[in-house]
């Protein structure tokens, strides 16, 4: 298909995401931009949530690596299913009772304004390297099949999409995301199921004798006991359900699209039915996968090496123009979706947490928070730069990879305020949080040199949580009593 054709599409998207946006933003308050007003439907938070929580990750990267680790991906998503009642049961009441903006804020208490700003702060840095990262592979996969071919600079089409996701969130906020979210989970599961749809009908036999053929293959294996396999069954759903409780129940981001329903129950009943249809959304682009490696082993099809250029390079070469359309679409609207609700729960963060914008009057409380809002965008601008300038992809993926090592901190910092009656002495507090990653990489190194053969898979996070939470434990004075 014609660049011009899929930059014309790509723009009509855009304005039905700025049409949404003027109509979400209608009588919105000053509060409105932060917690919606709570009056967001559960329903539609939870289907919402599947497309920011996908990301262009899942989107391109798991149907690839089926290709790598046949499904046992789906050992770890079943942690994530856990972890995800475990928010549902016992965080969002929590934070329904602190009735708050920002969920660091209940740190304060205990852990004074160290302990709550260095959380919020890791928070932060987390979000602009992942969020970064996430919307840098949807630009290359737009930069291969619109902006590249029309001779557009990957810096322009970068700040198109900044812009835009800019305008259509800067007023409104949370009250807007949580709309054109559920947009866009409809747009990206639309892309997989259709691509799903094309390729089973090329096999030219029934649909359900393809798929029970897939499925009893090697490559669609799900479970794996061996223990030193960085898939093995423990170690993936163990790290599951911490990740998933460090990254979205500890995690201003996906909480903040929680705290926007009328109450706590609504907030539950939200979580929970969203990660049933988030484990269901996962395993359909694992059959995807499959039926990307199977089709083009049946067409005699050479593929790249990446992984994840597989489902790009196939959509956009062997299955069609309109295939090619909606991945497209597809891919802006997982890149999207988290990219828009990143950059507004870094706003939010750091005006509640760092400014403590609250008590300002309501004029200037807008413009500071249009200014902090405006240079989020920027900053994820120049980190996107970055990461095309270093233009390798071992360089790239270990940045993002550091990334996952601050969310140990914030968990453990967590765990320590939720489950003990102790005070840590609050200078040591930021020191911690930066050695405790640190200690966590060096242990990965020296444990994986001595035992021969073992890989750290996503249980890393846990030595993360575990080690800021003993250093703190090390540190702690009398019970009750403040150290300073």
């Amino acid at each position: 298909m014609h660049p011009l054709i899929l930059l014309l599409c790509l723009l009509l998207y855009f304005l039905v995401l700025l049409a949404v946006a003027r109509f979400t933003g209608k009588g919105n308050r000053v509060g409105s931009f932060y917690h919606g007003d709570r009056k967001s439907p559960w329903f539609v938070v939870a289907f919402g949530m599947i497309g920011a929580t996908l990301s262009g990750v899942t989107f391109i990267s798991v149907p690839g690596e089926t290709g790598n680790s046949a499904f046992h991906y789906f050992q770890f998503v079943l942690g994530n299913m856990a972890g995800y009642v475990v928010i549902a049961l016992f965080l969002l009441p929590f934070y329904y009772r602190k009735n708050i903006l920002s969920i660091y804020s209940v740190l304060q208490n205990r852990m004074g304004k160290e302990g709550y700003r260095a959380a919020s702060g890791f928070f932060i840095l987390s979000k602009v390297i992942g969020a970064s990262f996430r919307l840098f592979l949807a630009a290359l996969v737009i930069d291969m099949a619109i902006t590249g071919p029309l001779g557009v600079p990957f810096w322009v089409a970068v700040l198109f999409c900044l812009i835009l996701i800019w305008l259509y969130t800067h007023r409104s906020g949370i009250r807007t995301v949580v709309w054109t979210d559920t947009l866009q989970t409809v747009v990206l599961l639309s892309a997989a199921l259709a691509t799903a749809g094309v390729l089973l009908h090329s096999f030219g036999k029934p649909a359900g004798s393809v798929l029970r053929e897939l499925m009893g293959q090697p490559a669609t294996t799900i479970f794996e006991f061996g223990w030193k396999s960085p898939h093995n069954f423990y170690k993936q759903f163990v790290s599951g359900i911490v990740l998933t409780i460090a990254l979205n129940g500890f995690d201003q981001d996906i909480i903040q699209k929680n705290l926007t329903c009328a109450d706590s129950g609504k907030a539950r009943k939200n979580m929970l039915w969203f990660s049933l249809w988030f484990g269901i959304s996962v395993f359909l682009f694992l059959i995807l996968g499959a039926l990307l490696y199977a089709f083009a082993r049946e067409k005699g099809i050479v593929l790249p090496e990446r992984s994840d250029q597989v489902y790009p390079f196939l959509a956009l070469n062997y299955l069609g123009k309109g295939i090619a359309l909606l991945f497209i679409l597809g891919i802006s609207a997982a890149a999207f979706s988290s990219a828009d609700s990143a950059i507004t729960a870094m706003t939010t963060s750091f005006c509640v947490d760092f400014l403590n914008i609250g008590r300002k009057p309501e004029k200037r409380q807008v413009w500071i928070r249009n200014r902090v809002h405006l240079a989020v965008s920027l900053v994820l601008f120049l980190v996107i730069l970055l990461f095309h300038e270093l233009n390798n992809e071992s360089v790239v993926t270990a940045i993002f990879k550091a990334a996952g090592y601050t969310y140990g901190p914030i968990a453990g910092v967590f765990c320590f305020s939720l489950f003990l009656n102790r005070i840590p002495f609050k200078k040591a507090l930021v020191p911690v949080c930066i050695v405790s990653p640190v200690l966590t990489f060096f242990l990965v190194q020296l444990v994986e040199d001595v035992r021969a053969g073992y890989r750290f898979g996503f249980e890393m996070i846990v030595v993360n949580t575990l080690i800021t939470f003993l250093l703190l434990l090390l540190l702690f004075s009398e019970r009750g009593k403040d150290p300073r």
